[in-house]
């Protein structure tokens, strides 16, 4: 361990004593996120990712102070808020700081006629939605972790939400940010509402966790409140009928704001009935009631086309009244030997089915039960989700198991030519597969972390950036 006190006494004497911690009680706290690997290893008492300080910044200036002295002393950098991540983005893997954002002010700001707001960093994403709820807004965005992530993280980690068919993953929904980069610069980064001014420069760090500069101030789309909704559950024979089912609602440009189909092992869960004997597809419209009625229409038609059988809305209620419940997970990963792993990944419409067919494969042997569904649909392909629930002698075994899903999850991926994350990022899960799966396009990543962080101080370890 290298010797970091030089950098705690500078720490302390420009940003205050209260700022800064050493102690280890801080130090395991800010050493595990939502990852069920990181869950079973802080039950164990095992801490393999930990700082050695922990600084808690208020203001830009503290954040400008600790780069300034992490880059004159070489001292890694790993930013943290709400640790919603559950792929270890926010880990550190090389000591040094990790630079606690949580306790930056709270604010937002809309503007109704331009459609937008603005908020910092540190806002949390359920608590912003719920006051614009209150005014006729809303953000679009609705990550199941809507009430345990920010603003910020949502842009560092290139996130998407469940109704991302009619909103748009963050890419679509970010207007504009600010950033500080590794070297202390304030940068605002805007395009309003569009801008061909050489490259879209917002592009550059979305989907960086936090490698290439510190998000602080995020202004994102706002849509008003729509006339109409209607929800509907259909049957469907097959899987493969599900996804050509959803493959022609895309290739008819149509536009339901949900759009979830399940195999009939998750099928169970998201009906919640143990006898669900089929997989299931949950579609919603919203807009214009004439809108709505007529993309209702559409869909039925399309779905019919495929074996689907339409049987009421209760099935798509019952979700949409639990989308944000992590229960189930928690409640396995809580009891000894249990554990519960979502891996979610994306490919094209001609290669999803037989990649579904060898996950499904590959992972039986490893889990109890071997879930999948199907999300986040686009003219290409789609997102697909394999979730794990199972249960172990001890949590020990249990670790080696997690570990073992997620390699033969990446390699199963990497030879059908996959992408290895749809949104919930890289982080220490994938950064060892990052390379194989980037490509060539690696050498760019590598080449704009070396010109934004010529220190290399900023979350080592991450996108395979070593």
């Amino acid at each position: 361990m290298l010797d970091h006190t030089d950098t705690i006494t500078r720490l302390r004497s420009e940003l205050g004593s209260d700022k800064v911690s050493t102690s280890r009680k801080d130090l395991e706290a800010s050493s595990h996120d939502t990852w069920p690997l990181m869950t079973k290893l802080n039950l164990l008492g095992e801490h393999p990712n930990m700082a050695d300080i922990v600084v808690r910044a208020i203001s830009e200036d503290d954040i400008c102070t600790v780069l300034r002295i992490a880059n004159e002393t070489s001292t890694p950098v790993t930013v943290r808020a709400l640790a919603s991540s559950v792929t270890g983005q926010p880990l550190p893997t090389r000591g040094g700081i990790v630079l606690d954002l949580s306790g930056m002010p709270r604010e937002y700001s809309v503007n109704e006629t331009n459609m937008t707001v603005t908020a910092t960093c540190s806002y949390n994403g359920g608590s912003l939605e719920e006051r614009l709820n209150k005014t006729g807004w809303t953000m679009g965005h609705s990550p199941q972790s809507l009430f345990r992530s920010t603003v910020g993280g949502w842009l560092a980690t290139l996130a998407t939400g469940q109704f991302s068919s009619f909103y748009g993953g963050i890419e679509d929904l970010v207007v504009g940010y600010d950033i500080i980069l590794a070297t202390g610069e304030k940068v605002s980064l805007q395009a309003n509402p569009r801008a061909a001014m050489g490259p879209d420069l917002r592009q550059l760090f979305l989907g960086s966790e936090g490698t290439l500069g510190i998000i602080t101030s995020v202004t994102l789309k706002i849509f008003p409140e729509q006339e109409a909704e209607e929800l509907m559950t259909y049957t469907i024979p097959t899987v493969k009928d599900g996804l050509a089912a959803m493959r022609e609602l895309m290739a008819s440009n149509l536009r339901p704001f949900l759009v979830r189909f399940y195999d009939t092992e998750e099928a169970r869960h998201a009906m919640a009935d143990k006898s669900f004997a089929t997989p299931v597809l949950f579609v919603g419209s919203r807009g214009l009631k004439t809108m709505v009625a007529a993309e209702q229409s559409a869909l039925k038609t399309i779905i019919e086309t495929h074996g689907g059988k339409a049987i009421g809305p209760k099935g798509v209620e019952g979700w949409m009244g639990r989308r944000y419940d992590f229960s189930t997970v928690e409640a396995l990963l809580a009891s000894r030997g249990g554990f519960g792993e979502t891996i979610e990944i994306a490919h094209n419409w001609d290669s999803i089915h037989a990649l579904w067919e060898d996950l499904k494969q590959a992972l039986d042997p490893l889990a109890d039960e071997v879930l999948s569904h199907f999300s986040h649909i686009y003219m290409q392909g789609t997102s697909m989700y394999v979730i794990m629930l199972s249960k172990e002698d001890s949590d020990e075994s249990a670790v080696e198991r997690l570990r073992e899903i997620w390699k033969t999850t990446m390699e199963v991926c990497l030879k059908h030519g996959a992408e290895l994350s749809h949104h919930h990022g890289g982080g220490l899960a994938r950064s060892p597969y990052s390379r194989r799966s980037l490509g060539d396009a690696h050498l760019v990543l590598r080449k704009l972390k070396a010109a934004m962080d010529p220190n290399s101080i900023l979350n080592p370890g991450k996108l395979g950036l070593d």
